[in-house]
């Protein structure tokens, strides 16, 4: 085990639909896959099957959401359209008459729809990191990194980039806990095209790639790397929840502990 290596659950973020704001919530149980329940359960598609997503869909960063975790209703606004607010499964025809093409939400309760089909469990990163990446911009502040980096779990850790405890080299994963929930980290989170937009409009920021890369390099702590980069266009961590952890509940204010590093 490493030493003096644990840091305090703060935040926990849902997002019922894929690509669409998220829902901050204290509680949230571990569904089958290893997903948090609710996270993602929804996604646009188009008429030919294809993810419609804030990479591809500009549009999307201009729609506010809001969930109702209970019974699963949704209220969407954007520019120049009238608002919805309904059942998620009723939102088809704003969504198509908004983007101007037919879209259809499609639900999958059990694990959702995660941008990583290897790693489908929660995102991790740390307070202090988001204020950190922030810092490299003079106009994000640390409340619109959060949004441009959309993670799951955010921890009250120690120092900036503290998650990169949680993965090593390739072939390899980290062992840890978040209260009784058994996790195992899998790697540093190769960022999208979707952190260099504007959260509210989908604008892309001038030379963010850029700069993030060389902060990135600048700023990489000894405890981070192994041989995942190969570029650090990377930030966030990736993970598997242990299978006999599904059905267990994270809540805010649980401890993360970082254990061993095993094989794959």
């Amino acid at each position: 085990m490493q030493t003096g290596s644990e840091a305090t659950l703060d935040r926990i973020a849902i997002y019922p639909v894929k690509s669409l704001d998220p829902e901050v919530v204290e509680r949230a149980d571990i569904v089958e896959n290893g997903a948090l329940a609710g996270d993602r359960a929804y996604a646009i598609f188009d008429g030919d099957g294809n993810y419609v997503n804030g990479k591809r869909e500009r549009a999307l960063f201009r729609i506010r959401s809001s969930v109702s975790l209970d019974d699963g209703t949704i209220r969407l606004t954007a520019p120049g359209r009238d608002d919805y607010e309904g059942p998620i499964d009723d939102a088809d025809d704003w969504l198509s008459a908004y983007l101007g093409y037919p879209v259809k939400l499609r639900h999958d309760p059990a694990g959702g729809f995660p941008d990583d089909t290897t790693a489908s469990g929660p995102t991790v990163i740390s307070t202090a990191t988001i204020e950190a990446v922030a810092s490299w911009y003079d106009d994000i502040d640390t409340a619109e990194m959060r949004r441009r980096l959309r993670p799951n779990l955010e921890l009250d850790a120690p120092d900036p980039f503290w998650e990169d405890h949680l993965f090593d080299r390739r072939a390899t994963r980290v062992e840890f806990t978040v209260g009784g929930v058994s996790f195992e980290g899998v790697n540093p989170c190769q960022r999208c095209a979707v952190p260099t937009r504007n959260p509210d409009t989908g604008s892309e920021t001038p030379r963010f790639r850029e700069t993030f890369v060389t902060k990135r390099r600048e700023t990489l702590p000894s405890w981070s790397g192994g041989d995942w980069f190969d570029h650090d266009f990377r930030v966030m961590v990736n993970t598997v929840v242990s299978e006999s952890s599904w059905g267990e509940t994270l809540t805010v204010g649980d401890t993360a502990v970082v254990g061993d590093v095993v094989t794959d």
